[in-house]
């Protein structure tokens, strides 16, 4: 799979409409890493003019402003924001809703203003649009999928209803867990926590959420950040369900389902 990157087409002398930030998950998680691949396919898939910055790109530094190290984030920040203005970068999309929170929300008053969308808004997008087909009678026929809200994208953006329109052209029963939407249950990853050992307590927090996600019945767990990716997939493991319950992105599920 080619992926072109914004060196390479300015070297060609083309700008790309859309720059496709993998962060830091989707470049060195190897299990996110197929979550990034699977975006890519669709971009390809749908001939969208898009490039990542390859290694100019950094994290964005939203676990050091999380952990308390404002001095680090602003200078990760003001890199990024470097990078991304001397391309001329006008819109960003990401898988992950960690980096699109903070480039929406934080970056602005830095001097980085871009359109910004998670990935499951602009499936929604171009599906509305009919860009994107869906094969008939696709491979989820007869299978529940249950849906875990972000919290950065569900309560720190209201994005709600994008993930699940996508979610219902799949050929299966789309099931909400108790806690769901702005009464959604954190995975235990968020605020920089993904990167620490968690405070004593009872019972993890993802643990705690992947049961839930189990109860509903569901075959499919549907996530849309790389975070909750990994800490719901490890609930999953702990109670040895992996063969019959699979944690999967929304992209790596349409991937599946394309034309």
């Amino acid at each position: 799979m080619h992926i072109p990157q914004m060196a390479e087409m300015l070297a060609n002398g083309e700008t790309p409409d859309i720059l496709f930030w993998v962060g830091c998950a989707g470049s060195f998680d190897q299990r996110a890493q197929k979550i990034t691949r699977a975006f890519a396919a669709i971009l390809n898939k749908l001939e969208i003019k898009y490039a990542i910055l390859g290694k100019e790109e950094a994290c964005t530094g939203d676990p050091a402003r999380r952990a308390g190290n404002e001095f680090l984030f602003q200078m990760m920040a003001y890199n990024n924001i470097q990078v991304l203005n001397g391309y001329g970068i006008k819109k960003i999309i990401t898988a992950c809703p960690h980096c699109f929170n903070i480039f929406k929300n934080e970056y602005p008053e830095l001097g980085g203003t871009y359109e910004v969308i998670h990935h499951t808004a602009f499936l929604q997008q171009i599906i509305d649009e009919g860009k994107l087909k869906l094969k008939e009678g696709g491979g989820f026929k007869g299978k529940r999928i249950t849906y875990h809200d972000s919290c950065y994208l569900g309560r720190a953006n209201h994005i709600y209803e994008a993930p699940r329109k996508v979610l219902e052209l799949l050929d299966a029963e789309l099931v909400e867990m108790k806690r769901c939407r702005s009464k959604g249950l954190c995975c235990g990853a968020g605020g920089a926590q993904m990167f620490k050992e968690e405070e004593k307590g009872t019972t993890r927090i993802n643990f705690e959420r992947s049961e839930e996600a189990m109860h509903t019945g569901a075959d499919i767990i549907a996530a849309a950040c790389p975070f909750c990716n990994t800490m719901l997939t490890d609930g999953v493991k702990d109670k040895e369900k992996e063969d019959s319950v699979k944690v999967l992105d929304i992209a790596e599920l349409i991937a599946m389902e394309m034309e």
